[in-house]
């Protein structure tokens, strides 16, 4: 029986994917007729609606909807800008150096918001055209945004920590946060010694140097922005607040901090608020019918029968990380990050765990990979955000790409093999 529940659930969704249903409702639709091999229809569609309601039942989602409002808020209030001029000033004169900011920036940036969409339209709105002004070749730069971008949402704070954190079923929080901090730096990285390969080849005129001085002022008007870090992260993992309460402050914060720059004013609210909850509605529609496929998936065991398969290949802890990660990059192709997460982690997690792996190093090599399928055609969101930034089409940019996939894939690899770099602060700070 659980054979015919894992075709049904399959074929349907692929099918009302590839006919252009959204992702949420196929999720939906898809975990409804699958129910319908076991339960009678009526039934089968009050459970799915009571899932879907359940699935949205918990405090730490709270914190979703209050991080993508400051992520908003500081997109539009200039903080973005800031940031790449401390980015600048730390590069110095260094050849190419502009994608070394734009790398570093997208870090920094992508920190703060939490967000690879807003870091990669902030960040390539503002240096894209310059780049295109001093002589780097438009794919190459496209390339290095789009990719760097999605270091945010290893670095915390992250909305997508928080979806794994549910989905797992109540990883610490704090302790995922603190973790994103190293893998995220490591594959920031990556990106820049692969950018200074093409830096070489093209040869790629040097950026501006920057006196001690300029570098201190530029980190002066920084430091609020990178100051709301150390309240979030400094708060959660000291016990003053959880992260739901964290994310309420980090509005407050990021909303006052706005206003004393001077680039955001009352008028501007409402579309902030619009925005926010639109991207909110969206994210949340998707927790709430990946929660009922969830919820169905395992009704039907069908997560024990995938574990069952997978134990049976090998209990080999590398050899079954190494298919899960080829399983997820596949999957991340075709499917959006949250749905990915949380019906993806209830089917991996108990295999790996069983075999010794920390639930925490887990979540970094799951966000991680399928970060690598936010970049990729045909579904990949910063892909299509990035080369409408860079006002080119995507055939022109996927080549350029293909070198920054093979240096994330590769910084998988190592992230994957080595728990100590995932690990590491969790337990420096006793989490």
């Amino acid at each position: 029986m659980e054979y015919i529940s894992i075709i049904i659930l399959v074929l349907s969704f692929i099918t009302l994917m590839g006919i252009g249903v959204p992702v949420a409702w196929s999720l939906g639709i898809s975990s409804f007729l699958t129910l319908l091999v076991s339960v009678a229809a009526l039934p089968s569609a009050t459970t799915i609606a009571q899932r879907m309601g359940t699935g949205l039942d918990s405090f730490a989602l709270l914190a979703i909807p209050f991080f993508v409002l400051a992520g908003e808020i500081m997109n539009r209030g200039g903080i973005a800008n800031r940031l790449i001029e401390l980015a600048k000033a730390m590069t110095g004169k260094l050849p190419g150096g502009l994608l070394y900011v734009n790398v570093i920036a997208a870090m920094l940036f992508g920190a703060i918001a939490g967000s690879a969409a807003a870091a990669v339209s902030a960040i390539g709105g503002i240096l894209g055209k310059r780049m295109e002004q001093e002589g780097y070749p438009k794919g190459l730069g496209a390339a290095v945004n789009i990719t760097s971008s999605t270091t945010g949402l290893i670095i915390p704070p992250s909305n997508i920590l928080i979806v794994y954190s549910l989905a797992s079923g109540g990883v610490s929080i704090a302790a995922l946060f603190v973790a994103g901090y190293i893998p995220g730096i490591f594959i920031g990285l990556v990106l820049m010694l692969t950018a200074a390969i093409f830096i070489k080849k093209h040869n790629l005129p040097p950026g501006e140097v920057s006196s001690f001085k300029e570098l201190v002022q530029k980190s002066v008007r920084a430091f609020p922005a990178l100051l709301l870090l150390f309240i979030v992260i400094g708060g959660i993992v000291a016990g003053v607040f959880t992260a739901t309460e964290a994310s309420a402050i980090a509005v407050v914060y990021t909303l006052a901090l706005s206003f004393f720059y001077k680039e955001l004013k009352v008028k501007d609210l409402p579309a902030i608020l619009l925005k926010s909850s639109e991207t909110t509605a969206v994210v949340l529609l998707l927790v709430s019918t990946s929660m009922s496929m969830s919820w169905v998936m395992s009704s039907e065991d069908i997560p024990q029968s995938i574990s069952e398969a997978l134990l049976s290949l090998s209990d080999n802890i590398f050899v079954i990380l190494i298919i899960i990660n080829l399983l997820l990059l596949f999957v991340g192709i075709f499917m959006d990050m949250t749905p990915a997460v949380l019906i993806f982690t209830p089917i991996f997690l108990p295999v790996v765990t069983a075999l010794g792996v920390d639930p925490v190093h887990f979540g970094i090599i799951m966000i991680l990979n399928l970060c690598i399928g936010l970049c990729t055609p045909p579904v990949g969101s910063v892909l299509f955000l990035g080369v409408q930034v860079a006002q080119m089409s995507i055939q022109k940019a996927v080549k350029p790409l293909i070198p920054f996939f093979i240096a994330m894939i590769l910084g998988l690899i190592v992230v994957t093999l080595w728990p100590g770099l995932t690990l590491w602060l969790p337990r420096l700070f006793g989490l």
